[in-house]
């Protein structure tokens, strides 16, 4: 018995402080990385898409990324894709937000006559002008950021805040960066394909489905679900 209350007394005694040198970390030698999730549950991911490739997800179906040199174009091709895309999504919406007509019928002056606007200010420049300076600034651009050292993140005046010097947040802000650029290219196809649905830019179907969500959705608008 009186063993039992030993026993019992020092199970439940507080438990005494570490009299050594304090451990900053608990290390077995061996760091853990964790790795995206696959896009299909249960399936092996590719193993030509390499784990440190932001955003992988194990999408390639078609094995178009087996060749080295196509994995390569692709991945710089979406990420400049997507930055495209969000600057088309924020500018869409901006126009719009401010009073200044919507996506849609910004060009159709190329098309009709007329003059470009820019925020309801008229450009002084005709089509033919507007065309060449973009491509005197767009090769510029293109020239700049070869000349860089990289082709999707060049860095130095590509990068004025300085981003991409802390190492250890760099690849953070790169799947960010792809993330928003993936979700930005499916807002636009979502813009194009309400605006062939409804006629409407993207706020004012928004407020439309606020004010209405049974009466004003993709199910009522006779495209999306043409049978009902």
């Amino acid at each position: 018995m009186a063993l039992s209350m030993r026993t019992l007394s020092a199970r439940t005694a507080a438990p005494r402080g570490f009299s050594g040198r304090r451990v900053a970390a608990v290390s077995n030698g061996s760091r853990v990385t964790m790795k995206a999730g696959n896009w299909l549950p249960g399936s092996d991911a590719p193993a030509w898409l390499p784990d440190d490739l932001p955003g992988n997800y194990g999408f390639d179906p078609l094995s178009l990324a087996k060749d080295p040199a196509s994995l390569k174009r692709f991945t710089e091709s979406e990420v400049i894709h997507g930055r495209w895309a969000m600057l088309g999504v924020a500018g869409a919406l901006a126009v719009e937000l401010l009073g200044y007509g919507n996506w849609y019928d910004a060009p159709l002056w190329a098309v009709n006559g007329g003059k470009a606007t820019w925020f309801g200010i008229e450009v002084p420049f005709d089509l033919n002008t507007l065309l060449a300076f973009e491509f005197v600034a767009m090769a510029a651009a293109e020239g700049q950021r070869g000349d860089a050292g990289g082709v999707v993140y060049p860095g130095g005046a590509f990068d004025p805040l300085g981003f991409a010097k802390d190492a250890s947040k760099s690849g953070e802000l790169k799947l960010k960066e792809i993330k928003n650029g993936r979700l930005a290219m499916v807002a636009f196809l979502g813009f194009v394909a309400q605006h062939a649905a409804t006629g409407k830019g993207p706020i004012a179907a928004l407020g439309e489905h606020l004010a209405n969500p049974w009466g004003a959705n993709f199910a009522t608008n006779g495209v999306s679900i043409p049978f009902v």
